[in-house]
């Protein structure tokens, strides 16, 4: 599957539902959540270090499943996106690709920013793979 193709077709299975700059995070990570206990212990985490806090966003858990990208520390401007790349039968194969913001080159403001997603349900195993 070629790159282009699978970021128009990952837009039916990944729903972007909330970004921001400050995860908490300081290490790359992706999580996959399938509950809502693990979502709002989540967003108690981000949430501590701010008032008002971000809102947990809605999920149906009997149908849907989030994943929450933290991208670590990041120069101001720079993004990771999930997109998904492939799918089998056992295995959904999700990209993280990096997006600059046009008209910044670099900044030396440090963010920690994270991305949530929703996704309709699966149990095929998610892997994880770094843009080509």
């Amino acid at each position: 599957m070629e790159k282009g193709d699978a970021l128009n077709d990952s837009a039916e299975r990944l729903t972007l539902v909330l970004q921001d700059n400050y995860s908490g995070s300081n290490s790359e990570e992706t999580l996959i959540i399938k509950d809502s206990k693990s979502l709002k212990k989540f967003f108690i985490q981000v949430n501590k270090t701010r008032k008002p806090g971000l809102p947990v966003p809605e999920v149906d858990f009997t149908k849907e499943m989030v994943l929450i990208h933290c991208s670590g520390e990041q120069p101001l401007g720079r993004q990771i996106t999930l997109a998904v790349a492939d799918e089998n039968e056992h295995e959904l194969i999700v990209w993280s690709l990096i997006e600059k913001k046009k008209g910044k080159t670099s900044s030396s403001v440090i963010v920690s920013p994270f991305r949530v997603y929703k996704m309709p349900l699966t149990a095929k195993k998610i892997t994880f793979q770094k843009e080509h």
